[in-house]
This record gives structure tokens, sequence and C-alpha cells, in this order.
């Protein structure tokens, strides 16, 4: 039932990478969306997609001006400290919220990665922002998604490694996992129809980083990037993880687009062309 004052079915707060594909996903099923965004450039570029906007530098309780009894609010901006409480205040009257966030929250944890898998007492900053995020939004009844690296058509392992510009860590043997893009959207919009759940969704197929970029590389004709030391790489590169989404998968109901990067990085997919040939990203 359409809503009385116009709030939408779907609320996007901090439609970046991931939201965007949130957004239009949702639009495609028929629902009425809304996104916020604080560049002016974002928000440009979004109406263009046909995707109604609201640009604001700082989010605080106004937002509940769009939430309606109906309105699943996905929560898609890193926590600060500061936002998430003014955001947890204002949305609670919304009929279902999601909110986005890592495996990071794993830390230096080895192995495979589940529902069942306890996170490890916090050592930094962020894990701690991330950690109370989640917890108060679960008592808003927010269903949690932890997220491991997310990738798409242009953005990824794959874009870096055709650029030259990808390192490899260490001796490559430690394990990568990963969702595309439009696979963690499905998740978003399933999850809708839980509360107070937290799911560990990524791909069916981790694998050892030597792995994925000399696939990469056989796929893309591109040179195997050079190997370098852990510590000079980004601490989202050093982790030794396989994220196990078989709770999430069976819980939401999601059929996966992309099962294993082998389908998620294909040329056919991402429109990228290595040395046989030229392309936009390159």
């Amino acid at each position: 039932m359409k809503d009385p004052e116009g709030r939408p079915d779907v609320l996007v707060l901090g439609c970046g990478y991931a939201g965007r594909f949130v957004a239009l996903g949702a639009r495609r099923a028929g629902h009425s969306v809304r996104a916020t965004v604080r560049s002016a450039d974002r928000a440009r570029a979004l109406e263009a997609e046909g995707l109604e906007v609201v640009r604001s530098d700082i989010l605080d309780a106004g937002v509940g001006a769009h939430v309606g009894e109906g309105t699943h609010v996905v929560v898609a901006f890193p926590p600060d400290g500061e936002t998430e409480h003014r955001v947890a205040t204002a949305i609670r009257g919304a009929e279902a919220v999601t909110f986005l966030s890592t495996t990071g929250v794993y830390a230096e944890l080895v192995g495979k990665i589940d529902a069942t898998t306890e996170v490890p007492a916090p050592s930094t900053d962020r894990t701690r922002r991330l950690l109370a995020a989640e917890r108060m939004f679960l008592e808003v009844g927010a269903t949690v998604l932890r997220c491991p690296g997310i990738y798409g058509p242009d953005r990824g392992l794959h874009v870096r490694v055709v650029r030259g510009e990808h390192r490899i860590p260490g001796d490559g043997t430690r394990c990568l996992s990963r969702i595309h893009v439009e696979d963690l959207a499905r998740f978003v919009l399933a999850a809708r129809h839980t509360h107070r759940h937290t799911f560990v969704v990524g791909d069916r197929s981790p694998a050892p980083h030597i792995e994925v970029v000399s696939w990469i590389c056989e796929t893309y004709g591109v040179p195997l990037p050079p190997f370098v030391p852990f510590e000079s790489v980004h601490v989202s590169l050093r982790g030794d993880r396989r994220v196990d989404p078989s709770s999430a998968l069976a819980a939401l109901g999601v059929e996966l687009l992309h099962e294993s990067y082998r389908t998620g990085m294909a040329p056919e997919a991402t429109g990228l062309v290595g040395s046989r040939g030229r392309s936009p990203l390159v």
C-alpha cells in the first residue's frame, strides 16, 4: 500500500558503491526508493539514473521524516561514533532495518568464518565502532550483514591487477573471501523480512590470493604482480579467512548471481579487457 505521506519503501542511508546497487535493485523490484548522499556530484549522478536523492552534509533525526511503517531502511555508511547514534533513534518506526557491517570484525581470526564464529575482543577503534553500531542497530530490530571484500564490474582485485596497480602480499597463500555487489544487494533486499539477526555473507568460493590473481592474469593476459611484504599492503589484504555464507543463503532464500570470482570477474561480466585489447577502465 502506498504511503500516504510519500515515504519510500526503501531508504538507503549513505548511497555509495554498495548502496547504489541496493537502490537500483529495489527499484527494479518495483519499490519506491529514496537515497541520501553528502556529495552534490554523487547526488547528480544518482538522479541521472532516475533515483530520488536527498543531499545532506549530516544525517540526523531529520531522516525520520523519510521513514514510514512500511519502510526498509538500509544503513550503508561506515559508523563514525556519532552519526549512527542519531540515525538509530530516528528510524525506530521502520518496518525493517539492515546494517552493512564487515567481516573485518573478526580481526586476526584465521580459517573458516560462519554464523557460529565468535567475534574476538576488538583491538582497534574501527572495530569497536563497528561492533557498537551493530549492537545499536540490533536494538532497533535490524538485521546485520557482515560482508567480506565487495567487488563489481568496475571495482575490485581484477581491476587493480589489469591496471598494474596490485601487489601480492607475502607468498599469496592466505585466503580471500569476497562478494559481488549485485549479490550483496540481493542479501540486503531479502533481509527486509528478518529482524535482530546477524549474518555472514559472501560468495561460495574463498580461495588463496595467488590462485585468484593468477586466474585474473591468465584470463586478461597481463603479467603477475610483484610479491611484497604483508606490512606494505592495506590491512584488508592481510587476512586469511574463508567466509561460509550457507546460513544466510538458507535463511534469506538468496540465489547468488556469482558463486565464484570466475564468473563475477570474467570479461563478459566486467567489460574489462587486458593486454589483448583496450578498456575504459585501463
